[in-house]
This record gives C-alpha cells, sequence and structure tokens, in this order.
C-alpha cells in the first residue's frame, strides 16, 4: 500500500485541523495489529472517524472496519485517559511524516502517529513522556517504551513551509556529488513532487532533471524556489483540487491537479480527506482479508497436523500388528533352532559365564560356521538375544520358554488390534473437525466484503430521540441523553401531552405525542414499559420498574429556592399516577412509519407494525456483539447497518429473549 507522502500529510492535517478543533474524543478501537481508529463528536456534523495506519495513512473514513470483540489494551487505554477530551490542534511536524493531535481533559494528552518506515502510535502525557505506544521500539538515539521521554526523529530535508531562498540553495551546494532530482526526493518531497517542482519550474526556465547539483545556476535555483513556494501556496489558499488518478494499471492520490499526472483519468473530491477514504479504505480490505484468512488457515492447519500425527499412529500399529504376528509365526516355525541356542546360553550361565563372554562365544562360533549360531545377532546387559532369522529381526529372553516368547510378540499384536479402535474413531471425529471448521472458513471468507460506505442519514427529528409508535398508532418518544431530555420536555411535549419518567435516578425523559388520540390503560402500559427500559433498571438487570406519569402543566424547570437542577432534570409538582411494576423488556424491528426504518419499543407495538423483530431483556451480552446477531435476523435489504441498531439499544448488556421466541415459533406450529 502506498504510503502518505510528506506533501499528503501536511494536506491532511491541515484539514482535520480545522475540522476536529473543538471536537469531543469519543471511543477508540483497534480493528488490526497496526490499525486504529478513532471516534470523534463533532458539534453541528456529529460522528467522526479518524483511520491511523502506522507507517501508511491517517484520514477520516465513511467505512467503518470490523472490531475485535475484545478490544486491545492499546484502544482501552485510549478510551480510559482520553475519552471525553477535546481536541486542542491537530498538524504535522516539521514538514515530516508525524503527525500531532493534541487533547485536552483533566490535563493535555499528545496522540504522535508515525507514519515513516513501519511506523507507530504513541500517547504521551503533558510532559511529553511516553504513556503507551502501539509498539515498543528502540534506536540508539530513541526509546519508544512506556515512562520514557518521547524524542521526534531528526529533523531533516526541506521544509516548504519556511525554507529561505539561501537555505534552499544551500541544500544544492551541500549535495555537490548528487543531481538535481534526486536532491530534491530525498529532502522530503518524494520523487513525484520532485519532478513536480522541476516541471513547474521549466515553465519559466529550461532545466534538466539530471542535472549535477554544482552545474544549477542562479537562475535555475530561484526558479526551483518558486515553483516550490507556488506549488504550496496552492495548498494553503485552499486551491487544493483532492482527486483520485488513472491510467491504466497505476493509481494514485494527491490534493491538487499536478503536471506528472496530466493525461491521467481523475475524479475530484471535496476534501483530501475523502479523496484517501476511497483510495486507501477499498485497499485496505485486501490486508484485512489476507489476515483472516492466514488466522482461519492456522485453525485449520492445527486439526490436519491433528489428523496427521492419528494418522501415522494408525499406521505405526498396523505395522506392529503386522510384524509381531510375523515374529510369533517365525519362533514357532523355528522351534528347534531357537531352543538349541537358549539351551547354550543357558549351560553357560550356569557355569557363571557373563552375558559379554557368552556373546564373544557365540560371535566367534558363528564366525566358524557353527549351524546354530548363525542366527545370532547380540545379546544385551539382561541377556536377551537379537536373533535374525529370514531376515526377520526377533528378541528371544532365554529365561522364558520357547511359547512364552511367542506369546510376548502375539500379546504385542492384540494390544496394538485394541488400540486401532480407538485410533480409528479420533481419526474420524478429527475428519468432522476439519470439515466443520474449513467450511466456517469458506463462509467467513465470503462475508469479508469490501467495507461498505457509512452514508448519514437523514433523520426525522423523531428518530434522533428515543421513539415508537404504539400499537395504537400514537407516537412516543423520549431523550437520548440529558440535552435531549431537556428537547423534550421544552420543545416537544405539548400542553395536550402526557410526560412519563421511570421512578429510578437516570431515565428518559418521555412524552406521549396524543394529537387528539384519547389516553387508555393500554397506551400507558406500553409506555410505561419504554419509559422503564430506557432507564437505569436495564443496566442494573432489574425485570421491572414503576414508573410514573403526569399533565405536562406539572413538568417544571423551575427549583424550589436555594436548589439547583442538573441538565435534564425538572421538577414535578402535584399529583403523581404510577405504572406499577413496568416490564423491562424491549423489541427491535424493521416499521413502516413514515418509509422504512428501524424502531425499538414494547413487545405488543413491534408485534403489531413489525413482522420481523427481536425481544431483548437485561442480560450480559455486550452492545456490539448482541447488534450483530439482531442484524443479521432483521436486516431487510441492506436497509439498515450494525450503527443503526447499536443506536436505538438501551443503555447496558442485552440477551435476546429466546423463550419468548420459542414460544412464538411453538404458538405458529
Amino acid at each position: 500500500m502506498k504510503p502518505m507522502s510528506n506533501v499528503d500529510i501536511y494536506t491532511i492535517s491541515d484539514e482535520l485541523n480545522n475540522l476536529l478543533s473543538g471536537a469531543r474524543v469519543d471511543k477508540s478501537f483497534q480493528p488490526t495489529k497496526d490499525i486504529v481508529v478513532m471516534r470523534f463528536h463533532v458539534p453541528g456534523t456529529g460522528r467522526i472517524d479518524l483511520v491511523m495506519q502506522c507507517g501508511s495513512r491517517i484520514h477520516t473514513s465513511q467505512y467503518p472496519l470490523e472490531n475485535p470483540t475484545t478490544p486491545p489494551t492499546f484502544p482501552m487505554l485510549l478510551r480510559k485517559r482520553i475519552k471525553g477530551a477535546h481536541v486542542e490542534s491537530v498538524k504535522q511536524h516539521n514538514f515530516d511524516r508525524v503527525v500531532e493531535i493534541n487533547v485536552k481533559k483533566d490535563k493535555y494528552y499528545t496522540i504522535i502517529v508515525e507514519l515513516f518506515d513501519k511506523g507507530n502510535i504513541i500517547l504521551l502525557d503533558d510532559e511529553n513522556n511516553i504513556i503507551l505506544p502501539l509498539k515498543r521500539k528502540h534506536w540508539s538515539n530513541r526509546d519508544i517504551s512506556s515512562k520514557k521521554e518521547y524524542i521526534f526523529p531528526e529533523e531533516r530535508g526541506i521544509n516548504p513551509t519556511t525554507v529561505t531562498q539561501s537555505e534552499f540553495k544551500e541544500i544544492f551546494e551541500n549535495n555537490s556529488d548528487s543531481d538535481l532530482v534526486r536532491t530534491l526526493a530525498r529532502n522530503g518531497l518524494g520523487s513525484l513532487y520532485a519532478e513536480e517542482i522541476i516541471k513547474r519550474a521549466n515553465e519559466i526556465i529550461a532545466i534538466d532533471k539530471n542535472t549535477p547539483n554544482k552545474d544549477i545556476t542562479e537562475e535555475q535555483s530561484i526558479a526551483l524556489y518558486n515553483s516550490l513556494k507556488n506549488l504550496f501556496d496552492s495548498l494553503k489558499n485552499d486551491s487544493a483540487k483532492p482527486q483520485i488518478v488513472k491510467n491504466n494499471s497505476k493509481e494514485d492520490v494527491v490534493p491538487l491537479d499536478l503536471i506528472n499526472y496530466e493525461d491521467f483519468e481523475k475524479t475530484y473530491y471535496k476534501s483530501f480527506n475523502e479523496a484517501c477514504d476511497e483510495f486507501y479504505s477499498k485497499k485496505v480490505n485486501t490486508d484485512i482479508k489476507e489476515i483472516k484468512e492466514n488466522a482461519w488457515n492456522k485453525k485449520v492447519g492445527k486439526f490436519e497436523k491433528r489428523l496427521k500425527l492419528q494418522q501415522e499412529t494408525l499406521d505405526n500399529f498396523d505395522k506392529t500388528i503386522t510384524e509381531s504376528t510375523k515374529k510369533g509365526e517365525v519362533i514357532y516355525s523355528n522351534y528347534t533352532t531357537i531352543e538349541n541356542i537358549i539351551n547354550v546360553v543357558n549351560t553357560a550361565r550356569s557355569k557363571d559365564y557373563s552375558f559379554k563372554e557368552i556373546g564373544k562365544t557365540l560371535k566367534k562360533a558363528k564366525k566358524e560356521g557353527m549351524a546354530e549360531a548363525q542366527i545370532y545377532e547380540s545379546i544385551d546387559k539382561l541377556g536377551v538375544l537379537t536373533l535374525d532369522i529370514d531376515n526377520t529381526k526377533i528378541n528371544i529372553d532365554p529365561k522364558l520358554t520357547i511359547p512364552e516368547n511367542a506369546e510376548n510378540y502375539y500379546e504385542k499384536a492384540k494390544k496394538a488390534k485394541r488400540k486401532t479402535k480407538g485410533a480409528l474413531i479420533a481419526i474420524e471425529n478429527t475428519k468432522k473437525q476439519l470439515e466443520k471448521i474449513k467450511a466456517k472458513k469458506d463462509v467467513a471468507m465470503e462475508n469479508i466484503a469490501v467495507p461498505k460506505k457509512r452514508v448519514k442519514k437523514n433523520l426525522k427529528w423523531y428518530e434522533k430521540l428515543r421513539w415508537f409508535l404504539s400499537s395504537d398508532g400514537v407516537l412516543v418518544v423520549g431523550g437520548r441523553d440529558a440535552n435531549s431530555n431537556e428537547s423534550v420536555v421544552k420543545k416537544y411535549l405539548e400542553p395536550n401531552d402526557i410526560y412519563l419518567h421511570a421512578d429510578i435516578h437516570g431515565a428518559t425523559s418521555t412524552a406521549i405525542k396524543l394529537n387528539g388520540n384519547k389516553l387508555n390503560d393500554n397506551l400507558l402500559k406500553e409506555s410505561g414499559e419504554f419509559a422503564a427500559s430506557f432507564s437505569s433498571a436495564w443496566s442494573k438487570g432489574f425485570t421491572s420498574q414503576d414508573v410514573f406519569w403526569v399533565h405536562p402543566d406539572q413538568v417544571s424547570k423551575t427549583p424550589e429556592a436555594g436548589e439547583f437542577l442538573p441538565k435534564g432534570s425538572f421538577v414535578i409538582r402535584g399529583h403523581r399516577n404510577y405504572i406499577r411494576g413496568a416490564r423491562v423488556k424491549l423489541a427491535i424491528g424493521i416499521v413502516d412509519y413514515e418509509g422504512k426504518r428501524i424502531m425499538a419499543g414494547p413487545i405488543e407495538a413491534l408485534e403489531k407494525h413489525s413482522e420481523n423483530f427481536v425481544v431483548l431483556k437485561p442480560g450480559f451480552t455486550k452492545k456490539e456483539a448482541i447488534a450483530k446477531k439482531i442484524l443479521h435476523k432483521i436486516n431487510e435489504d441492506d436497509l439498515i447497518n450494525l450503527d443503526d441498531i447499536i443506536r436505538v439499544l438501551p443503555s447496558g448488556k442485552c440477551d435476546i429473549d429466546e423463550e419468548y421466541h420459542q414460544r412464538k415459533k411453538y404458538e405458529k406450529n
């Protein structure tokens, strides 16, 4: 993958500074070992995902990457230290391939993104000390480890934003042995922009790119310097034209029109971030697919290795059965010959000869041609003979009878035969497991597609809140946080509506938008369940929760004398009506209300308005994991994505209510 050049980083960091300054840091993720995604909330814009890939790229992205179920250490530390912080600035360090993201929370922090070589991402504290690097590295002059002071790479090359004409000229004088294009390329501009600057200078004065530095004239030096400054002035003055260029197999992303690419097909974008997103995000899928395929191959290889070892063991059992049976038969078929040599050994032992002496005697007898000794091979320290009969080597214990020696071999064959049955069962089980894991791999690899672009949807006003459509067709809305709780009461609660709130600290302000409809017990029951489920009762694992309801004129933002009301809180005056033991349970599905959209609400409401929905209860599964299951069950024609589901889930972990779905399935049958 083409790494970003110094010029690319110069442009992207300027755009990021304008976009993210003042933004709030949200969660961080690590989809692969060298990619970290930081999520920001930009006022007036909403969610912005920043992709940082070590040694390659940094840009905002609309292509969500699949994240691991268990976050690695580095993104978890980012969440702990800087979630909720606000961005102070984003800048390139000294026109190098290093980006600094400065944020402020309880104190100042800096995220360093190194895009040279294999790169790194590093979190620093307010004293420039390393809190944690994504990768620990050590050089003679730099130590990228926790608690060490962070030292920037040594400054080198041209900084086009600050270089003076005399400094520019000096670069060529100091590299007199090189030529023009190499000197520019090696001083931070790369081959593309080195040649671009020379071509632009050629519009003023003729210059050969291979001109030795010592032969560059004063006029040529001035033309090159002006060409350099004009190129970067066009980036500074909002004259950039971000584009992806293509010509046959060559493709590149650049921030402005280049003479080098004048004959290329060009696709222009509103921002360089958007152009980089289109260029890099689709390419990175190939890398992710390779990583995942390697991981699956490792799993498959584990079972293939096991199967190979089991097959080798089975082959050894078969070999043992064949050879041991044959050896038993050889012993019986050479009964007299073997008995004679056993008698020789036993007689010698009775005369106190050692086994070593007996061995020497038998060896000598064999050499001299004694018939009984021709089958002798060796004798060990315990007196066990090794005999060679018809090219079959057998071991004979002189202390045992001929039948007993033969039985030893037959017993080996029987034992191997018994083990063969177990080996066959084990092989069959491994084959099934191997087929299963291969099938899983095939499915997983098929599901790895090009990331789908996250398109910002034009939400209806109620979709920006919690909402559901009751089984009677009445709209009910609730706040998502302190700000939207304020909006529900101040902006959307009308005189004829009904206000509800779970009788627990930490709950949504809920409004029944009656719009001329009459209040009834069913509507109150469903709205009570909605208010109870979107409260802290869910995260606490409650199965029911009391909810009260009042009329709008009883809801006030004016506190009692000497008291203070935090944002999103209200004073309720007068009599409260209670819905006792409202069920803490929700259903999620696709409904057709002013167009098809996702809705989370009471079960009865989804039963009325949706044919395909999932019932949830407080549980133990994380949002991302449960959202994937729900998406698989209810997505129609790719109408929704994972983020849409996560957005409507209650605060806290969930589980699918399998008992409800089993019961409904039984009722249908």
